[in-house]
């Protein structure tokens, strides 16, 4: 790619059906619009993408996307909406389809609906870190880790074993301070950036070479369980996190 011309990217919005731990949380209302409307928010007021894109296995999340501003071209297979399929079959399958209908990215960002209090501006600060970083294949967002991994154990019946074996022997992590600890960050959902190429040749959706991008206050909070959820409409009612800002009133069912 020319040195003179700025990548384009495509935001990759995923919104399957199917959730167990918190049933429909892509659509559950929170400060009264779906879950998935707050992404498709912050992806469009980034104003950093060529498209924004929601890959569902479901109609009725294909519209609700397209209500607030996204685009659900097509809907995914079955095959790859399961509990355990894993997230490279559904992007490549998206950018091959976009790609067969002449619409090409030199980077695609996974904005999973999960994270709802990752801001536009949140977007566009990775976005600028990726492109300031030569030799990456991708960016992930991460933040400093709550519970270290030297405290953690692998249980095999009556007895266990660090999960990580490197601690010194006269003085083990797991029996240090948090604060003595080496210090070590968590992936969060809040984003990804990558290479097409990374992808559609590599097959994978991280590639070799990661940068790190961190997250500030609860730009990486993830949503997954009921207590999360509650938290997280105690955040928008006290004021301590902020939600991306949606012009338009909320998505309204038939029923």
């Amino acid at each position: 790619m020319p040195r003179s011309r700025k990548p384009t990217i495509v935001a990759l919005i995923p919104a399957r059906s199917g959730s167990k731990r918190l049933p429909g949380k892509n659509i559950r209302p929170l400060a009264g619009h779906p879950l998935i409307a707050y992404s498709v928010a912050a992806a469009c007021g980034s104003r950093i993408f060529a498209d924004v894109i929601v890959s569902t296995d479901s109609q009725l999340y294909a519209d609700i996307a397209c209500y607030y501003g996204a685009e659900s071209p097509f809907l995914r297979p079955a095959e790859i909406s399961g509990e355990l399929s894993p997230d490279i079959e559904w992007v490549e399958h998206t950018l091959r389809r976009l790609k067969e209908k002449g619409r090409s990215y030199d980077c695609f960002s996974i904005l999973r609906p999960t994270s709802p209090f990752r801001l536009p501006e949140t977007i566009r600060r990775a976005w600028k870190e990726f492109l300031a970083e030569e030799g990456v294949d991708s960016l992930r967002a991460v933040e400093k880790c709550r519970q270290h991994p030297g405290k953690m154990w692998v249980v095999r019946g009556k007895r266990m074993m660090p999960l990580l074996p490197l601690s010194p022997p006269q003085q083990p992590w797991h029996s240090n301070q948090y604060q003595s600890l080496p210090e070590v960050h968590a992936q969060n959902a809040s984003l990804e950036i990558a290479w097409s190429r990374v992808a559609l040749e590599g097959h994978t959706i991280a590639g070799n070479v990661l940068m790190p991008f961190f997250t500030e206050g609860y730009e990486g909070f993830d949503v997954n369980h009921p207590f999360e959820w509650q938290l997280a409409e105690e955040l928008v009612r006290t004021g301590q996190a902020k939600l991306p800002r949606i012009a338009k009133p909320p998505y309204k069912t038939d029923g």
